[in-house]
C-alpha cells in the first residue's frame, strides 16, 4: 500500500485537484491510502465526503482516511503534500491593508513584498514543525510543498530539516498553455526549457514544431489587443518580455509585485491593466464573511446525484507519485519543473538558494537538471528577489523582527515607494496587527 498524506486538506482548490488526479491513474487506485488532515473540521468533512463519493461512485478500492491529528496522518506516509494557510481572512487582510496605507499596493501578496515576508514568518515555523514530525514518523517520505512563499518555505526546509522535499507550482504549465494560445498553436506541439526561481522563472527556450517560436511571439505582440484583453490582461509580462528578452512564468498581476516598475503609483495600475484592491483601502476588515464559491461547488457535488469527473489537471503531484511508483527508467522519464536547492544547477544564482528547474522523475526518484548560467539580465532580476528571500528565511527561523524589517527593505517595490523610516513604521504596524490577532507573539 502507498500512503499519501494531504496536510491542509481543507484547501478546496488543491485537495479536490490532488485527490482527483491521484485517482485518475489506474495504478494508484486500488493500492493507495489517502489520509486527509486539517484542523478545520467543517472543511475536512467536506473534502472527505468529496473523496469518498469519488471512490464510491467508480467502485475504486482506495482507502480514504480523515483526521484532525497530524501525527496520525503522517504515520508511515510515503508522500506528504502541504497546502497551508496560517491565519484566516483577517490576518491576510492586514498583510495587504497596512502596506496599502503606505502606498505599497499588493495584488496577491504571497511571494515577496511586506505581505510575502509576513506570509513566510507565519508559514515557515509551521512547515518546519511538520517536517520534524516527518523525521520521526515517516523519515523516508517525500514532502511535496504547495505552500507559499514557495522559495522561502522550501529554502527553510532544505536548510533546517533532513526531509526530502520539493516545491510544486503550476505557473510553468499554465504559462506554456497561455503562450501556445498566443502562438495559435496546439499545446502538444509546443516545447520549452524553463528555469529561474518560483514565480519568476524564464522560458529560456520556446519551440513550436521544433523551431524557435520567440520571433513569431514577438511579431504577435506588436498588436496590443493580443495581450491586453479586458478579461485577462497580460501587459506586464509582455513588457517584461520586450525589455528583457524572455517570457516569465507567473501572471501579470503576480509579476507586477516583484519588480519596481508597475505598482509604485496608482496611475500606473490603470495604465498597465492592474486592479487597485479597494478592499484594502478600508480602515477595518470586511464585516461580511467572504463567500466561498469553491466550497459551495464541492458541497453541491457531494450532495447531488451528479457524477464527479476524474479528468486529470496539470498539477505535477500525481505525475510525480505515479512516475516514482510505476515509472520505467528504461523507456524515458517524465519531466517536470520543481523547486529544489541550488546545488550548482543555475550557476549565476546564489548557491543553496531555492531554484525552479526542469527535473526528470522515474522509479529512482527526482533528478534536477543542470541549467548553467541564466541570461544575465534574467539572473539579475531573480537576485533582487533572492536577496529578500534569504533574509526572510532567517527572520522566520530566528523569530527576529529586525531581520524581517531588513528583508522588506530589500523588496524591489517597497524600496521604490518608501524611505527607511517609512518602511520601519509600516513593519512595526504590521507586527502590532499580527500580535493582536495572536500571531508572531514570540518575535523579538
Amino acid at each position: 500500500m502507498v500512503k499519501i498524506a494531504l496536510i491542509g486538506a481543507g484547501s478546496q482548490v488543491f485537495s479536490r485537484r490532488l485527490v482527483t488526479d491521484i485517482l485518475s491513474f489506474p495504478d494508484l487506485r486500488d493500492n493507495t491510502t489517502i489520509a486527509l488532515m486539517d484542523i478545520d473540521e467543517d472543511r475536512l468533512r467536506l473534502i472527505t465526503a468529496f473523496a469518498k463519493k469519488l471512490v464510491r461512485q467508480y467502485g475504486y478500492k482506495t482507502k480514504v482516511e480523515s483526521t484532525t491529528n497530524r501525527s496520525v496522518a503522517l504515520d508511515d506516509a510515503d508522500y506528504v503534500t502541504t497546502t497551508l494557510r496560517q491565519g484566516g481572512p483577517d490576518v491576510n487582510w492586514y498583510d495587504k491593508a497596512i502596506p496599502a496605507k503606505y502606498g505599497v499596493h499588493h495584488s496577491v501578496g504571497d511571494t515577496v513584498g511586506p505581505a510575502g515576508v509576513f506570509y513566510a514568518l507565519r508559514h515557515i515555523p509551521l512547515l518546519l514543525s511538520i517536517a520534524h514530525d516527518m523525521e520521526d514518523r515517516c523519515p523516508d517520505a517525500l514532502l511535496m510543498n504547495y505552500t507559499n512563499p514557495m522559495a522561502m518555505t522550501c529554502w527553510a526546509l532544505n536548510d533546517y530539516t533532513h526531509i526530502k522535499n520539493i516545491g510544486l507550482c503550476h505557473s510553468v504549465q499554465g504559462t506554456a498553455e497561455q503562450l501556445a494560445s498566443y502562438l495559435e498553436a496546439p499545446i502538444d506541439e509546443v516545447s520549452y526549457w524553463v528555469a529561474g526561481i518560483n514565480h519568476m522563472a524564464w522560458f529560456l527556450k520556446l519551440n513550436w514544431r521544433g523551431k524557435d517560436a520567440y520571433p513569431l511571439l514577438a511579431e504577435k505582440f506588436k498588436d496590443p489587443t493580443v495581450y491586453s484583453r479586458s478579461d485577462r490582461p497580460d501587459t506586464v509580462r509582455v513588457l517584461i518580455f520586450k525589455a528583457f528578452g524572455y517570457f516569465v512564468t507567473e501572471s501579470s498581476r503576480h509579476m507586477s509585485e516583484y519588480v519596481p516598475y508597475f505598482r509604485k503609483r496608482t496611475d500606473l495600475l490603470e495604465q498597465f491593466g492592474l486592479t487597485l484592491r479597494e478592499t484594502y483601502q478600508a480602515s477595518e476588515p470586511p464585516t461580511e464573511p467572504q463567500r466561498r464559491p469553491r466550497e459551495e461547488e464541492t458541497r453541491r457535488l457531494v450532495e447531488s446525484d451528479e457524477t464527479i469527473p476524474t479528468q486529470r489537471t496539470n498539477e505535477y503531484c500525481s505525475y510525480i507519485i505515479h512516475s516514482i511508483e510505476h515509472g520505467n527508467p528504461y523507456d524515458g522519464s517524465r519531466r517536470v519543473n520543481v523547486n529544489v536547492k541550488n546545488t550548482g544547477l543555475i550557476t549565476n544564482l546564489p548557491p543553496d538558494s531555492c531554484v525552479e528547474v526542469p527535473c526528470l522523475v522515474d522509479k529512482m526518484g527526482i533528478h534536477p537538471c543542470y541549467v548553467g548560467n541564466l541570461p544575465p539580465q534574467c539572473a539579475a532580476l531573480n537576485r533582487t528577489n533572492i536577496n529578500l528571500q534569504e533574509i526572510g528565511v532567517k527572520a522566520a527561523v530566528e523569530k527576529d523582527k529586525t531581520l524581517a524589517y531588513q528583508a522588506i527593505l530589500l523588496d524591489p517595490l517597497t524600496s521604490a515607494v518608501l524611505t527607511l523610516a517609512e518602511t520601519r513604521k509600516m513593519v512595526d504596524e504590521m507586527f502590532e496587527a499580527q500580535v493582536k490577532l495572536g500571531y508572531l507573539t514570540d518575535f523579538k
